[in-house]
């Protein structure tokens, strides 16, 4: 098992919309998987990944998400269930080319109509990854937020590469700019153009909900995955960043 970072790290983060189009019309789980092969990143972090569904087949790509989406091309993933109900459960998952060493999931339900988590792993390599999906309402951002930076400060070395990524639904910019005031975390968006990026609706991106935060690796490069291919798939936009070890 190879325990070396790696030299780069290509991440992407996408809210894939429990599969469907924005407008829920059409079921594009097959064409949202050609989509992120095609971006090849080594660590892929998603929200809204359907991990049982009960009406269909056991084993089928339709019952569990991550399985199905990780295939022969991320041979590491992680799933945390957050959202459940009487047909299965979805949440948020880390698929991953390199060796997770461990992994958990933080619950951060503030309101049980609103079921959210934070999926914590730790890769064999020593990067920190979190993967996040918070609420539509402040006060509940504000208290999840609050459960990310302790985490941060009580379960990661202060020296060790992290990532943090996800759906923030942060369309005010309230909790990035406690993030940057209050943590060692940069938002690659920010760093190389000087604001978050605009991630939905991907039809026509307005507001600011998707990020990725790193700290202790040296950003190399950034994108967003929009226009014509990726505005058809999920109701958001996808992130991508590389990264230098």
């Amino acid at each position: 098992m190879n325990t070396e970072p790696p030299h780069q790290l290509k991440v992407c983060s996408y809210n894939i919309h429990k599969g469907f189009s924005a407008m829920n019309t059409r079921y594009l789980l097959r064409e949202i998987k050609q989509a992120i092969q095609l971006v090849d990143a080594d660590i892929v972090f998603l929200q809204e990944v359907v991990g049982e569904n009960l009406k269909n087949p056991k084993g089928s790509e339709d019952d569990n998400h991550f399985e199905y989406l990780a295939d022969t091309t991320w041979p590491h993933f992680s799933y945390g269930k957050n959202a459940t109900y009487q047909r299965g459960h979805h949440g948020n998952a880390i698929l991953s080319k390199h060796s997770i060493r461990s992994t958990k999931n933080i619950d951060i339900t503030h309101w049980s109509f609103s079921q959210r988590g934070i999926l914590f792993a730790e890769l064999n390599c020593g990067i920190y990854l979190l993967c996040v999906h918070f609420g539509l309402f402040q006060p509940e951002r504000n208290r999840q937020l609050s459960t990310l930076l302790e985490t941060i400060k009580n379960e990661i070395p202060v020296d060790a590469p992290l990532l943090v990524a996800g759906d923030f639904n942060d369309w005010n910019r309230k909790l990035d700019r406690v993030i940057v005031a209050e943590s060692r975390l940069r938002e690659v968006h920010s760093v190389n153009h000087g604001r978050v990026a605009k991630t939905f609706p991907a039809i026509a991106p307005m507001f600011t909900m998707d990020r990725i935060y790193y700290q202790n690796l040296d950003l190399v490069e950034v994108g967003d995955l929009s226009g014509n291919q990726w505005e058809k798939l999920s109701d958001h936009c996808a992130l991508n960043a590389v990264f230098q070890c």
